[in-house]
C-alpha cells in the first residue's frame, strides 16, 4: 500500500497558505490597510470554505449521520481530520486481515506492440485510501486556482506599488505559487487517470520533476504578466480579465448545446437538477480558473457521463499556448509603452524579454515531458518529435517550390519581352526539360 504522501503535501499547503494570509491580514490591518486586509482574507477563506464542501462531497457526508465530522468541517478543520483518518487506515491496514476485497482489471502499458490485462486486489483499506487520495486532489486544485492564484497574484501588486517586500508577504507569496504548482500537477496526473482509465498508470519521479518545472515557469510568467500589465492600466485588465472569464467559462456550454444532448442526471443520484445545474456550474468556473493562469489538461465535455474529454486534442494544447504567447506579448508591450516612474530603476526591455524567454522555457519542458516522461506516451498515435518533422518537411517542401518557381517567371518574362521587340522573329518556347524540373522540383 502506497504511502499517502499527496495527502500529506495537500494538508501542509493548506495549513501552511491559511495560516500565512491571516498573519499577513492582521499586518496589513495593524498598518491600516482595510482593502488590503479585506482581499486578503477574501482569498484565503473563500478557497478554505469551497474545500471543506469539496471533502463532504466526495465522501457523502452529507447524507451519512456524523455530526462531528460536519461540526469539524464547519470549524474549517475537516482537512486536518482527514489526514489524521487517513494515517490511522495506512497504519492499521496490516494488522488485520480484510474478509472482503475487490477485483480491478488493468491493462498494462504495450510492450512489443502488446498489452496484458492483470487483475489486483484492492480490500477496504486501500479503497478508503484511494477515496481520500481523490478527494485531497480535487480540493488541491480548487485551492490552487480559486484561492492561491488570486491571492498571489494580489500580493505581488501590493509589493510592486509600495516597492517593498516584507516577510510575511514573501513567505505567503512562496507558499502560493507552492500551491499553484502543486495544484497543476495534481491536475495533469488526474487527466492521465482519467483519460488511460484501463490502463496501469505509473508516473516516474523525473516526470514530476518535468511537470514541476513546466507549471512553475509557466505560471510565474503569467502572474507576473497580468500584475505588470495591472500596474499600468488598471481599467483595461477588466475588459481582459472578462474577456478571459467568458471564453473559458462559456466554450464548454455552447459545445454542450451544440451537441443537442440531454441535461446531464447522472452526476450524483442525490442531487436534483438545480442541483446538478449548481454542480456544473462550479465545474465550470474551476476550469475557467485554471485555463486563465494555465493549460487545464483536462477538457471539460458536459455532455459525457465522466464530464471529462477522454481524446487528447494536440490541436486545443497548440492553439492555447500560441494564443497565450501572443497575449502575453501584447500585455507586456502595452505594459513598456506606459510604465510609470515606480519602473525608473528596471530595465523594462531585460525584463520583457526574460518573461517571454520563461514562458518559452515552460513551453519546453512540456514538450520534454510529452516526448520522454510521459507514462502513457506508448498509446501516443505520434509523438512531438515526429510532429516537429513533419512540420520541418512541410516548411521545406514549401520553400522548395518557391524557389524554382522563380527563375520559369523571370525566363517567361524575358521571352514575353524578346517577343515584344522582334514580333517577325519565330517563336520559341522554353525547353520541355525545364518545365519537367520545375515541376519535379516543386512536386517533391
Amino acid at each position: 500500500m502506497k504511502f499517502p504522501a499527496s495527502v500529506l503535501a495537500s494538508v501542509f499547503l493548506f495549513v501552511a497558505e491559511t495560516t500565512a494570509a491571516l498573519s499577513l491580514s492582521s499586518t496589513y490591518r495593524s498598518g491600516g490597510d482595510r482593502m488590503w486586509q479585506a482581499l486578503t482574507l477574501l482569498f484565503s477563506l473563500l478557497p478554505c470554505a469551497l474545500v471543506q464542501l469539496t471533502l463532504l462531497f466526495v465522501h457523502r457526508d452529507l447524507s451519512r449521520d456524523r455530526p462531528l465530522v460536519l461540526l469539524l468541517h464547519l470549524l474549517q478543520l475537516g482537512p486536518l481530520f482527514r489526514c489524521f483518518e487517513v494515517f490511522c487506515i495506512y497504519f492499521q491496514s496490516g494488522n488485520n486481515e480484510e474478509p472482503y476485497v475487490s477485483i480491478t482489471k488493468k491493462r498494462q502499458m504495450p510492450k512489443n506492440g502488446l498489452s496484458e490485462e492483470i487483475e489486483k486486489e484492492v480490500g477496504q483499506a486501500e479503497g478508503k485510501l484511494i477515496t481520500h487520495r481523490s478527494a485531497f486532489s480535487r480540493a488541491s486544485v480548487i485551492q490552487a486556482f480559486l484561492g492561491s492564484a488570486p491571492q498571489l497574484t494580489l500580493q505581488l501588486y501590493i509589493s510592486i506599488m509600495q516597492q517593498d517586500v516584507t516577510v510575511g508577504r514573501s513567505l505567503l507569496m512562496t507558499i502560493s505559487l507552492l500551491s499553484i504548482v502543486y495544484g497543476a500537477l495534481r491536475c495533469n496526473i488526474l487527466a492521465i487517470k482519467i483519460k488511460y482509465d484501463e490502463y496501469e498508470v505509473k508516473v516516474k519521479p523525473l516526470a514530476y520533476v518535468c511537470i514541476f518545472l513546466w507549471r512553475s515557469f509557466e505560471i510565474a510568467t503569467r502572474v507576473v504578466v497580468l500584475v505588470l500589465f495591472t500596474s499600468v492600466l488598471k481599467t483595461w485588465v477588466v475588459v481582459i480579465i472578462l474577456i478571459n472569464f467568458f471564453s473559458f467559462f462559456l466554450y464548454p456550454w455552447i459545445l454542450f448545446w451544440c451537441s443537442g444532448s440531454p441535461f446531464p442526471e447522472n452526476i450524483e443520484k442525490a442531487l436534483s437538477r438545480v442541483g446538478t445545474t449548481i454542480v456544473l456550474c462550479f465545474l465550470t468556473l474551476l476550469y475557467t480558473g485554471i485555463n486563465m493562469f494555465c493549460w487545464s489538461a483536462v477538457q471539460l465535455k458536459i455532455d459525457s457521463p465522466d464530464l471529462i474529454s477522454k481524446s487528447h486534442n494536440w490541436y486545443q494544447l497548440l492553439v492555447y499556448y500560441m494564443m497565450r504567447f501572443i497575449e502575453n506579448a501584447i500585455l507586456l508591450l502595452l505594459w513598456y509603452l506606459f510604465k510609470t516612474d515606480i519602473y525608473m530603476y528596471v530595465c523594462a526591455p531585460l525584463l520583457v524579454l526574460q518573461l517571454l524567454v520563461g514562458y518559452c522555457t515552460a513551453i519546453l519542458f512540456m514538450l520534454v515531458f510529452y516526448q520522454f516522461f510521459h507514462p502513457c506516451k506508448k498509446l501516443f498515435s505520434s509523438s512531438v518529435s515526429e510532429g516537429f518533422q513533419r512540420w520541418l518537411r512541410c516548411f521545406c517542401w514549401a520553400c522548395r517550390r518557391q524557389k524554382p518557381c522563380e527563375p520559369i517567371e523571370k525566363s517567361d518574362l524575358q521571352s514575353s519581352r524578346d517577343r515584344d521587340e522582334t514580333p517577325s522573329s519565330s517563336k520559341t518556347s522554353p525547353e520541355p526539360s525545364q518545365f519537367l524540373n520545375a515541376e519535379n522540383l516543386c512536386s517533391a
